[in-house]
């Protein structure tokens, strides 16, 4: 493969399937990836484990780019951390998008966003700083997605909704039309979410209620 030299943080879950969107896509190389000083030297789909976090200000120095891949469900807290090592260690964070997603050109992406395999972000949309929208979930016409957002497999946030930051929106979610979902909000699997949800709040069922 051939690219620019990418430093995954976070080795588990998320990180396997977003390899996966890279390899699919040849723009970056995959030079190594950090997670817990007691994994070193162990490897993801083939990918070597080569430090912790306290590593990122040398590999910045060294011009690598950085992508955060620990997963995020309902808390951002631990990525939005390791977003901010990144930052404060002067690294640049990078915008993956797979071959297999759809990224309208009118719509706009945030740094440090990934945006998987079946995806689609459509006409004006905008998403934030280091969002996932997970494989196959639609982000509509003119939604607004804030930083730090996880849209999970197959939800749909339809056009003119927005999502406030941190929040998580759970598999095969449905947000209407103009809907807003406030900051730090999760939305549970399968929730079809029909007014608005204010911040902090959970809210799950069809239709979803907060609890």
């Amino acid at each position: 493969m051939s690219g620019r030299s990418l430093i995954l943080v976070g080795g588990g879950g998320h990180c396997r399937s977003v390899i996966d969107v890279i390899e699919a896509g040849g723009a970056w190389t995959i030079a190594g990836i950090l997670d817990r000083e007691d994994l070193v030297g162990t490897e993801v789909l083939g990918h070597r484990i080569i430090g912790g976090d306290g590593m990122i200000g040398a590999l910045a120095a060294q011009g690598h780019h950085f992508l955060v891949t620990a997963g995020q469900i309902k808390d951002a807290g631990l990525r939005v951390r390791l977003h901010d090592l990144v930052l404060q260690a002067g690294g640049t964070l990078a915008t993956v998008v797979s071959p297999l997603a759809r990224v309208a050109r009118s719509a706009a992406l945030g740094a440090g966003t990934v945006v998987c395999h079946g995806a689609v972000v459509n006409s004006a949309a905008r998403v934030g700083l280091a969002c996932i929208i997970n494989t196959a979930a639609v982000v509509e016409h003119d939604v607004e997605v804030g930083a730090h957002v996880h849209v999970s497999t197959g939800a749909i946030l339809n056009g003119g909704c927005s999502v406030g930051e941190r929040s998580f929106v759970g598999s095969r979610a449905v947000v209407l039309p103009a809907v807003r979902i406030g900051a730090g909000c999760v939305i549970g699997a399968g929730a079809v979410v029909l007014k608005d949800v204010r911040d902090g709040a959970t809210a799950v069922g069809q239709p979803a209620r907060e609890r």
